[in-house]
């Protein structure tokens, strides 16, 4: 074999690899978030669709730039404690937790890891965040129900939710984003 054509071999072997390994280090640093919530897919596709729409509007696209670990305990309380400190050993980007069990599994898992909560009661009254305006700490949310069933809408709360995920990943804190509350209500 000519050395001209022994070097062009190597040459195209190497390029090929370098490919290979810019794609596996890429896809390795694709953020991943976990999404905890404590009851079971069938009933919540179209707010898990508002949650991914969210993230869509903040420049994230599930299996494209961002990957999703998806955790249902199925209504079964017992099983968010280990979920949650699941995510917290894969070393997720961020929670979102999207029902009020799984945000208090999620805060009860972790300090460091930030946190996106959506759910219907009073955060500050469950102790997640000090106030709303500046949450502090590594968590924050979205007011979805409230009084008599009186609230924002759950689809929009899941988008806001998706929203501040994405803002997250870009690098904000969660302790500085305030608790989003409604601005459109329903009765439910």
């Amino acid at each position: 074999m000519s050395t001209d054509r022994r070097s062009f071999i190597y040459l195209l072997c190497g390029t090929a690899c370098s490919g290979l390994l810019a794609a596996d280090a890429q896809q390795r640093t694709m953020p991943v978030v976990g999404f905890l919530n404590f009851a079971s897919p069938d009933g919540y596709r179209r707010m898990t669709a508002a949650f991914l729409l969210g993230l869509r509007e903040s420049g994230y696209v599930e299996g494209e730039n961002v990957a999703i670990e998806y955790r249902w305990a199925e209504a079964r309380g017992d099983r968010l404690h280990a979920m949650a400190a699941d995510l917290v050993h894969r070393q997720v980007a961020v929670i979102a937790a999207t029902s009020t069990p799984a945000a208090l599994a999620a805060k009860a898992a972790t300090s460091s890891i930030p946190i996106v909560f959506e759910m219907s009661m009073d955060p500050v009254l469950l102790g997640l965040v000090s106030n709303l305006s500046r949450p502090g700490g590594n968590i924050t949310g979205v007011e979805a129900g409230g009084l008599v069933g009186y609230g924002s809408g759950i689809i929009e709360s899941y988008r806001l939710a998706g929203v501040y995920t994405g803002r997250i990943l870009k690098g904000e804190k969660p302790g500085e984003l305030p608790v989003q509350q409604g601005t459109k209500f329903e009765m439910s």
